[in-house]
């Protein structure tokens, strides 16, 4: 496999990131590492569009404990939701570093957002992520009516380790008989161990580094736990009768063949599966949208597909 070439827009971007010389993750502590990645999250997104309701409220985790999360909705009528799990490698990322994203998809879909702070790593080590994501589900779809929501219309998405928890969501959602529109996946972790070709052409400069995987995996999850397929959902035994997907992948991404390598297991399952692979970008391009027009095009075709999905 062959590098593929960078679109002259994100080149140049990569370039000003290496100038920053900003630490990258793996040389920090989680807390340190939190606190830059917010920091600098929004920095490259779309300015946070204004939205009729924007609230924070509280969700249950997986042991009971209150979580904080954010509803994003364009308007006060009774609407369908998206339930996003924010990506950061299961170790960082929150409210705020996806915030702009969550506002496009609500607007754009005509949808509600709700964004889960799901508990981190090293502080909740893996299922800890998956429990809080599914308990959160499983409630907005028993009670979204108390938040003035439709939870019989009801998606599941995120990007990176978010995609990687939607997806599992997805899995959980159909074994508990929990009806899905859609499962938004997003540049998605899917595999075991970072093994496959991409993650040995993208190892280096390509925005997310193999030493960077390394650390998140090592504060998350221990090395005989990551054949569970809660981690990692292409190890699943059956994929039938989970819902549809939309995979939005970059070409230039270690974690591009294994998003590819799910979609093509969910199709051989006989699951409708929409692919969406941006040529010439790397990893977390979707929260790029001031800087690359791929961005914009990319969170278009997410809102449209929730759209068709959950305005039927």
């Amino acid at each position: 496999m062959r590098a593929a070439p960078l679109t002259p827009q994100m080149g140049a971007l990569l370039q000003r990131i290496r100038r920053a010389a900003r630490p990258a993750f793996h040389t920090l502590t989680p807390i340190q590492a939190r606190a830059a990645y917010t920091a600098g999250a929004e920095v490259l997104d779309l300015p946070r569009a204004p939205l009729a309701r924007v609230d924070d409220i509280t969700l249950p985790g997986g042991d009971g404990r209150a979580l904080r999360a954010r509803l994003y909705a364009s308007s006060h009528a009774r609407l369908p939701l998206l339930l996003f799990l924010h990506g950061g490698g299961f170790t960082i990322g929150g409210l705020e570093t996806h915030d702009s994203l969550c506002r496009q998809l609500a607007l754009q879909a005509g949808i509600v957002v709700i964004s889960l702070d799901y508990s981190l790593a090293p502080e909740h080590l893996f299922p800890a992520a998956v429990d809080d994501s599914w308990a959160a589900m499983h409630w907005l779809a028993r009670d979204a009516a108390s938040l003035g929501l439709d939870g019989t219309r009801l998606a599941v998405g995120g990007d990176s380790a978010g995609g990687t928890l939607a997806a599992v969501c997805a899995l959980h959602a159909r074994d508990a008989g929990v009806a899905l529109a859609l499962q938004l996946l997003v540049t998605p972790g899917t595999a075991a161990f970072a093994d496959t070709p991409s993650h040995d052409v993208f190892a280096n400069g390509y925005l997310l580094d193999a030493q960077d995987i390394a650390w998140f995996f090592s504060h998350y999850i221990a090395p005989a736990q990551r054949a569970d397929w809660r981690f990692a959902p292409l190890h699943a035994d059956d994929l039938q009768g989970v819902a549809p997907a939309l995979l939005v992948l970059a070409e230039c991404d270690p974690l591009v063949d294994e998003g590819i390598a799910y979609g093509d297991r969910l199709r051989a399952a006989g699951v409708p599966v929409a692919l969406e692979l941006v040529r010439g970008v790397t990893h977390d391009f979707i929260k790029m949208g001031r800087a690359i027009p791929e961005a914009r095009t990319a969170q278009a075709a997410c809102a449209a597909a929730l759209r068709k999905a959950l305005h039927p």
